[in-house]
């Protein structure tokens, strides 16, 4: 046994001694001696639980002996950062983004009104898209969408669903909506791929997009019609947006679908840093997780906020453009206005198609 134990115990039992024999102030004496005693153990005991909790707050890494190493960080400070930041600016920021989106565009139908085509449909078709364009087109769409939805009620479901519905159809909606969202994000993926081999050929940017831009697209004037190719500058920007941030959200919801297997950020920072960034390298399993769902939120609301925009232009916003991907084929007066320069392209083809390599056109074949 440990006699440093007993020391206060002989003290008190002393005290209580003198006490009973009316020596109080030898009592006194010995009861201070006794919290002296106390004072002297504590004052150590408590320093030392002082810089326990303060490592187990910094995220120190104990020794633990089941395989789950991450178990030996008892708090993870960095989640409460994480919490704050999902359910503070995140949340915060995505409700703003697509409000505004959705009132800058009821603005400008307001003021501009749906964009005609400006000398009337021709009643003559041409070819745009193809099936398996069209096809690759709407998978990435559609499955967008549903993954949009979905993630939206991961992100805000339990404050907008859950008080009007009620927490059991709540919890099967999420459910469903976990499952949805896992499974679909690979027709996701698929479609991207198709997209990205079929068309970047015809949206690598080019000088002609500069006077798309400096003319507004043409969609704020009822008489510009800037010269495109197959896609216009606008469209190249939503092509590049959704294929790059597609691709990264996909990287990041991999790593989420598979929790602690795949450390992209670190990789990433240390590229980073070669350029001078500072950021860390060297994170935990936890900490990769939680950048890759916030990364995750934050590519997903962005594009969500892209594609809001994209369907109005391809729907109301616009008079034909639904044409495109609906049946494949456009009126030629719609085709002129936006895409003269492509339009020029397909008759060139369709004239050597009908002269089957004969040379110059007939007299008569340049209609």
């Amino acid at each position: 046994m440990n006699v440093r134990n007993f020391v206060p115990r002989i003290v008190a039992v002393l005290s209580l001694a003198v006490l009973l024999l009316g020596g109080l102030p030898a009592a006194e004496q010995l009861a201070g001696i006794s919290a002296g005693a106390h004072a002297q153990q504590a004052a150590p005991a408590e320093a030392g639980k002082s810089d326990v909790w303060r490592s187990i707050r910094q995220g120190e890494q104990g020794y633990v002996s089941i395989p789950d190493k991450k178990a030996g960080v008892l708090v993870q400070s960095e989640g409460e950062n994480w919490r704050a930041f999902r359910n503070g600016p995140l949340s915060t920021w995505g409700v703003w983004g697509m409000v505004g989106i959705l009132g800058l565009l009821a603005l400008f139908f307001i003021i501009r009104g749906r964009i005609r085509i400006e000398h009337g449909p021709s009643g003559r078709l041409i070819e745009r898209f193809n099936g398996l364009e069209r096809f690759s087109h709407w998978l990435t769409a559609v499955s967008f969408i549903v993954l949009g939805l979905t993630g939206l009620n991961i992100l805000y479901g339990r404050y907008v669903l859950l008080p009007v519905i009620g927490p059991d159809a709540f919890s099967v909606i999420s459910l469903a909506g976990k499952y949805m969202h896992n499974y679909i994000a690979f027709a996701f993926m698929l479609g991207l791929v198709l997209i990205l081999v079929l068309w970047i050929k015809d949206n690598i940017p080019s000088r002609l997009d500069l006077t798309w831009f400096a003319q507004g697209g043409g969609i704020f004037s009822k008489h510009k019609h800037p010269p495109a190719k197959k896609f216009n500058a606008g469209q190249k920007i939503i092509f590049w947006a959704v294929v790059l941030g597609g691709f990264s959200v996909s990287l990041s919801g991999i790593a989420l679908m598979f929790p602690f297997e795949f450390a992209f950020f670190g990789k990433t920072f240390a590229a980073l840093n070669i350029f001078g960034f500072g950021l860390p390298e060297n994170l935990t399993m936890m900490q990769e997780m939680q950048l890759s769902q916030l990364w995750h939120a934050i590519v997903a609301l962005v594009l969500l906020i892209l594609i809001i925009a994209h369907i109005y232009i391809g729907t109301i916003g616009m008079e034909g453009a639904f044409d495109a991907m609906g049946s494949g084929m456009v009126d030629e007066n719609w085709a002129k206005e936006h895409h003269s320069l492509w339009v020029e392209e397909v008759k060139e083809e369709e004239r050597k198609a009908r002269l089957g390599g004969r040379g110059a056109p007939a007299p008569g074949d340049d209609d």
